[in-house]
């Protein structure tokens, strides 16, 4: 008997490159329906996880098993289901074939006794998440090509467990994706070609491969080709504000070990015009329903025009069988020489004292760049706020914080002076994003404003490192006014009285996207009397979705599991990580 634990990298959002890695073969398949009052959490993972042989000298190499289990909750809010949770795992069909090893790290989660091995948890997060990742080796005496499969069943008081069964194979294809030396400081316009090159390092021939590619917003792929599947031009969707691209491609043939295949027809990418710090994923695997099934992970996907996309062998050299699912994917980072002006949008009000009224502020990108920190993860810039004298903020966003007139922390977050809040990672070109804040008259002062200003996330260094035009950074939120207007900085101003509310754009996290252009009217504050409060709900950190090709429902962390990456981690709990 063994004590394992599942390593639980999954679980939170990672650092470094977000959600940019590219589905692993699973399976999310629903079963039979539940009572109506229990929700229904399916188990998951790759469809069949491929062994190294077993050697002539020397321990067995091992290979990884990650299991996920998905929740469907679709509210955004929600941190997930809470209870006991106990999942079990039947060997016994891998009995000859192949055998568990504890992983690397130890700890008192998951027993393994005999064929069966039992991992308790606490919960199921919201979106799709680690269950338990274990290592697997080739039995002694197993022969190449011997596979069976392992049974995957939950159980939980309240809750449904749809099961799964994953194929576990000795031996297989490895198709290695070669890195392209390509030039990463780039200038709009400039086009490069990609002539993908993979080598099958397995120990059998791969039936068909499937090339994916992701791409950031500020690149394309501007050939077509009949057997390729497109998702459209990244960031179509308003609630894609990672702004990722998607292009599958499905190339028959045999391509046996040993042999290296690279493209026989052109295929590049190119630097638009909106282009700034960009990423490019390409990665190479068996063809096959499950691999499709999981590249597309619910996208609509509409099948290329003009010839077909074609594979070429390019050379044929001594078979090295290494199986590492690593090394199927490669990335590329650009940085192109582009600019983004950012506006800072603010308003007017007018009101007697006492009364309320929502001041929605904020800014827009009028590009021409989108801006998206998809490695680091990091907001992007920081609105900066200065209530007007005369006012008080009586409701703030979550995502913002109340800190002292010279910006230094705050404990009591109500009628602070002055509210930070920080972007997402990306801010689309053409789009607006503003903060619902609730105020209210405490003091009749005529002509009162505040500043809303848009900046650098460090007040030591405020300027906007790809903004050329800081002279519109900063707008007022005008009380009182004596019609002079100030609003937009770098438009229209309304002055409009009556109830508070945006003439556009969407408002920070609340998952609607606008799009205005230089000229645009600026969201207005206006209100006098009463008003609702602002929702609670409103924020402006990572309340951000990724697009169906990442997954629906989730803001996905790379993480490398079980032959592929495999995306986890809902955008919900981003916001809490």
């Amino acid at each position: 008997m063994s004590r394992t634990s599942p390593r639980a990298a999954l679980r939170r959002t990672a650092g470094g490159l977000v959600a940019t890695g590219l589905l692993a073969a699973g399976s999310l398949t629903l079963g039979a329906p539940a009572h109506a009052a229990d929700p229904v959490f399916t188990l998951g993972g790759p469809a069949e996880t491929a062994l190294h042989p077993y050697p002539e000298s020397g321990a067995p190499e091992r290979s990884s098993l990650g299991l996920t289990v998905h929740n469907p909750d679709p509210d955004e809010e929600s941190t997930g289901w809470e209870g006991e949770v106990t999942y079990t795992l039947d060997f016994s069909g891998i009995a000859g074939i192949a055998e568990v090893l504890p992983p690397e790290d130890t700890g008192a989660d998951c027993e393994i006794s005999g064929s069966t091995a039992v991992c308790h948890d606490w919960g199921v997060y919201t979106g799709l998440s680690s269950i338990a990742d274990f290592d697997l080796a080739a039995a002694k005496g197993s022969k190449d090509g011997a596979s069976g499969t392992i049974e995957v069943t939950g159980s939980a008081e309240g809750a449904t467990f749809t099961p799964f069964t994953t194929k576990v194979t000795v031996g297989g294809p490895d198709l290695v994706m070669k890195r392209l030396p390509f030039k990463q400081e780039l200038k709009p316009g400039d086009t490069q070609p990609a002539p993908i090159t993979f080598t099958n390092k397995g120990t059998r021939a791969a039936d068909g491969v499937l090339l994916t590619l992701r791409y950031s917003r500020g690149l394309e792929i501007p050939e077509q080709y009949s057997n390729c599947e497109y998702d459209g031009e990244a960031g179509d969707d308003p609630f894609d504000s990672y702004a990722w691209a998607s292009t599958l491609c499905f190339v028959e043939g045999s391509y046996e070990p040993g042999a290296t295949y690279t493209l026989g027809v052109p295929l590049s990418v190119e630097a638009t015009d909106r282009a700034f710090y960009d990423t490019f994923v390409y990665r190479i695997g068996e063809d096959g329903g499950a691999e499709r099934s999981a590249q597309r992970a619910g996208a609509s996907l509409t099948r290329g025009t003009g010839p077909e996309l074609t594979l070429k062998k390019v050379t044929s050299s001594a078979r090295s069988a290494d199986l590492d699912p690593w090394d199927n994917q490669q990335e590329v980072d650009f940085r192109t020489e582009n600019t983004a002006d950012f506006v800072a949008v603010g308003g007017e009000a007018e009101g007697a004292v006492g009364d309320t009224f929502t001041a929605d502020i904020g800014f827009r990108n009028d590009g021409p760049a989108w801006i998206g920190y998809i490695r680091s993860g990091e907001p992007v810039a920081t609105l900066d706020f200065t209530v007007p004298e005369g006012a008080e903020v009586t409701r703030k966003p979550d995502a913002c914080q109340g800190v002292t007139a010279d910006g230094k922390y705050r404990e009591d977050q109500t009628a602070a002076p002055r509210y930070v809040c920080d972007t997402r990672m990306t801010v689309r070109d053409d789009s607006e994003r503003t903060w619902p804040f609730d105020l209210k008259i405490t003091k009749k002062v005529p002509n009162a404003s505040g500043d809303v200003r848009i900046r650098n996330t460090w007040l030591v260094d405020p300027e906007l490192p790809f903004d050329t035009k800081p002279a519109n950074n900063t707008a007022k939120l005008v009380l009182n006014g004596d019609g002079s207007g100030s609003g937009d900085a770098g438009g229209s101003s309304d002055g409009s009285t009556g109830t508070g509310g945006s003439t556009g754009g969407d408002t920070e996290g609340s998952g609607t996207t606008g799009s205005t252009g230089a000229g645009s009217a600026p969201a207005s504050a206006g209100s006098t009397g009463t008003s609702g409060p602002a929702s609670s709900g409103a924020e402006g950190d990572l309340a951000s979705t990724g697009s169906a090709v990442l997954m629906s429902s989730a803001i996905a962390a790379v993480a490398l599991a079980a032959g592929g990456v495999l995306y986890v981690t809902a955008r919900r709990r981003a916001r809490r990580a």
